[in-house]
């Protein structure tokens, strides 16, 4: 009897044990991400670590599927199938998506719809984002003008387009862009030609569309950008890529680029542009940029922990490191981070970030520029 009362009471203990430590166990986030080892590196040694302690009733588990497939988007097919069986989609968060890309998605109501009640932090988002009830911007990029200011005054940086067209014309051969198909940096310099005479007005350049009236508008930005052409680097030698771009730069080749910002930041900390490295954004209308888009599935398992995790994402310190660590921009005010790093990048503050829709714009875009423009060099080569 005596044995039998002391096997209870340790089957007692035992289960007690384990209970507690079940209740002390913090509960999984997947998240899925397919962004670049830059940005997988940054939630891996900061986001994740500063999360979980601040949150350790959580545990964050991320996959990476970068050149997996289809990357996040065969994760969501996985998660829109789960939510017609009721199965776990074994997803509760996805880095970057988004959520209208699939008409399914959108008609099954795959992706949780965010507002300030379940992520007070997105009621700090700037406007620029644009974004749909479902998504949860949270860093962006935006190309810049970035100089020399050791050759460049601040007072002779360019503030408009118009400025600097005419400083390229000053300053032959002191400035460079890449070719518009092979990288965003270069298109940019062409999107804004087209900005600048269609009315500085990118709102009217809408994705899925096709105005004619603006098409026919393009060939002005051709003169435009032609009128500048023997001023660029060797005569009008555009390089092949954001990279190349900032190698010309590096060396001292040129004295002004356009860059992405993150692309720009990320070399200035790691000392692969030169200290006297400034950056600027144009005042009248700036370059284009655009923001990442976070998203929660619907029928995720941990859905109060992704929230908690969007929220987090939100917060001035991760804002912050953001800038700092990745070269990102906030997708909150830059008015709610630290004052020094308003100060740093008072230049490029902007809360004004056009975008571009592509398409039949971006074919017209592209083939116009090289016949008009580039036509010392062959599209495609």
């Amino acid at each position: 009897m005596r044995f039998l009362r002391l096997f209870l009471v340790f089957v007692f203990f035992l289960v007690a044990t384990t209970m507690v430590a079940a209740q002390d166990k913090p509960k999984e986030i997947f998240v899925y991400t397919d962004s670049d080892t830059n940005i997988s590196d940054w939630w891996t040694n900061t986001l994740i670590p500063a999360f979980e302690k601040a949150n350790p009733q959580y545990k964050v588990v991320q996959t990476i599927v970068r050149g997996v497939g289809n990357g996040n988007t065969d994760i969501a097919n996985r998660a829109l199938a789960a939510l017609a069986t009721g199965d776990d989609p074994q997803v509760d968060f996805f880095e970057t998506i988004t959520p209208d890309e699939v008409k399914d998605w959108v008609d099954k109501k795959l992706f949780l719809e965010i507002d300030k009640d379940n992520v007070p932090n997105i009621d700090n988002v700037v406007k620029a984002t644009n974004r749909l009830p479902q998504e949860i911007p949270y860093r962006g990029s935006q190309v810049l003008l970035a100089y020399n200011s050791d050759v460049v005054k601040a007072e002779d940086v360019p503030k408009t387009y118009a400025d600097l067209i005419q400083w390229i014309k000053d300053h032959p051969g002191k400035f460079v862009y890449n070719r518009p198909d092979k990288g965003g940096s270069g298109a940019a310099m062409v999107t804004r030609a087209i900005f600048e005479v269609t009315g500085k007005d990118p709102s009217l350049f809408v994705a899925g569309e096709s105005k004619k009236e603006l098409i026919d508008q393009f060939p002005k930005a051709w003169a435009l950008l032609d009128s500048v052409h023997d001023a660029i680097y060797e005569n009008g030698s555009y390089p092949a890529g954001n990279t190349p771009v900032l190698e010309l730069f590096a060396n001292g080749s040129v004295d002004m680029i356009t860059a992405w910002s993150d692309q720009a930041l990320q070399a200035l900390n790691k000392g692969l542009l030169p200290d006297t490295t400034k950056l600027a954004q144009l005042q009248d209308l700036p370059f284009t940029g655009g923001y990442a888009y976070a998203g929660i599935p619907s029928n995720a398992t941990n859905k109060e922990g992704a929230l908690a995790l969007a929220n987090f994402l939100l917060t001035p310190d991760m804002q912050a490191s953001i800038v700092k660590e990745i070269g990102g921009f906030p997708a909150v005010a830059w008015s709610d981070l630290p004052k020094e790093l308003q100060t740093k990048f008072t230049d490029v503050i902007t809360d004004t970030v056009p975008t571009w829709p592509g398409g039949d714009y971006g074919s017209a875009m592209v083939e116009g520029w090289y016949k008009n423009v580039a036509t010392n060099i062959v599209q495609g080569s």
